[in-house]
């Protein structure tokens, strides 16, 4: 998107936002949007009318915000709630990042006992065990695609081995996530979202039903152990929130794992700096999460009351999408925001939101990357690009920014 077609531009449309032209222009788009719309009307097809979010303060204050719904039924009356686009949409959507207090809380409950501190720490030598089996594979060949054969399996064994489910299909889970995050309306890609969809249902089903039969100490035989007991979960939302485990549980790090790497080998003086200084990789860390954050736009929030922002009325039923990604470039928050800084002090970044719905797994990825890329430097010391910068691609994707592969050599 140049500079003219962006002064054109009145409206964005979702297959725009979802475009790999736009992914290599979003942070001066954001920019030029910061200075002068921080309100950017969206047209979101079957979702209607929406808004685009880019300031740091303003992703603060609706984060929070009691008139914005993640579940539509909290908004809609049941004479205007919309078709579901896709038919197997209510299996995948009661998960809790779809739901609003007191249902959010209650699903949230459910799960974050395996997410604390204490749980999370003890996954440190199984972790570290994987980086290292995984390293053993393509070292002696001194090169690898770092999505494929490090960002992306790392953080799927963990989290298929605290569900329970088996290794072997964890590449069928990597085509059902990009199908979960496609957001594009044109016909012929959500009829194949809904294929891909209806075999993940499927598959949940199945999985289930060995589950039932044979109970284990792992988290999806913990959440079935909830759904019979009757009132805590129901089966929609069980199917939900295992989707929603599998599909957080590693899409985030994978991103995390290679943008993390990627700036690095691009900002040479920082990656030395690492090197010669392994302490300071928790703040390389934070400061990675701000730089290319994993997230680039949130899920939608309904409104559910008409509220005033920037001087425009913000209706009843209007979209709401903050952009994490801009907020996290906001010049007002971060000095020389858009220089990659591994000692930034005071870094203050919502990679991983803000509020009811900051992400559960967030101190489960910052680990998963704190011994992928420490893993990752000390046995490889001389890692670098394999290709030029510019031939580096992110993928078309609307709620994600990722790259479809990272070649590197060592």
């Amino acid at each position: 998107m140049s500079s003219k077609e962006k002064k054109s531009v009145t409206i964005l449309t979702e297959s725009q936002l979802s475009s790999r032209a736009f992914k290599d222009e979003a942070y001066e788009f954001y920019k030029e949007l910061r200075k002068s719309q921080p309100l950017y009307p969206l047209s979101l097809g079957a979702l209607g009318k929406g808004w685009l979010i880019s300031r740091y303060d303003d992703a603060i204050h609706l984060l929070k915000n009691e008139k914005l719904k993640k579940n539509y039924e909290n908004v809609f009356t049941a004479k205007e709630k919309r078709p579901a686009l896709l038919k197997n949409e209510e299996s995948l959507t009661k998960h809790m990042l779809n739901s609003d207090p007191p249902d959010h809380n209650r699903l949230r409950t459910l799960v974050q006992k395996a997410f604390t501190h204490r749980m999370i720490l003890q996954l440190e030598d199984k972790i570290q065990h994987i980086a290292d089996s995984l390293l053993d594979k393509v070292q002696p060949n001194k090169f690898m695609n770092l999505v494929d054969d490090y960002a992306f399996p790392l953080p799927i064994i963990v989290i298929s081995e605290m569900l329970g489910i088996p290794l072997e299909d964890r590449q069928k889970f990597r085509v059902w996530s990009q199908a979960i995050i496609d957001f594009s309306d044109a016909p012929e890609r959500l009829q194949e979202n809904d294929h891909l969809l209806g075999e993940f249902v499927e598959y949940l089903e199945s999985l289930v039903r060995k589950k039932r039969r044979e109970p284990a100490g792992d988290l999806i035989s913990a959440l079935i152990q909830a759904e019979s007991e009757g009132t805590q979960l129901s089966t929609e939302e069980l199917y939900s929130m295992i989707m929603l485990l599998i599909v957080a549980g590693h899409e985030t790090t994978v991103n995390l794992i290679t943008n993390m790497t990627y700036a690095l080998m691009c900002h040479h003086d920082q990656l030395e700096k690492l090197r010669q200084q392994p302490d300071l990789m928790n703040s390389a860390i934070e400061e990675a999460l701000r730089f290319h954050s994993p997230v680039e736009l949130t899920t939608i929030r309904w409104t559910a009351e008409p509220f005033i922002l920037h001087g425009q009325e913000i209706k009843r039923k209007d979209v709401i999408i903050i952009s994490l990604a801009s907020a996290n470039r906001d010049e007002k928050i971060f000095p020389t925001a858009d220089i990659f800084d591994i000692e930034r002090k005071n870094n203050r970044h919502i990679a991983f939101g803000h509020g009811n719905h900051f992400c559960l797994g967030a101190q489960l990825a910052r680990l998963e990357a704190k011994i992928a890329i420490s893993t990752l430097l000390r046995r490889c010391p001389n890692i670098q690009l394999k290709g030029e910068k510019k031939q580096m691609k992110w993928k078309g994707n609307f709620l994600m920014r990722a790259l479809e592969e990272l070649p590197i050599s060592f």
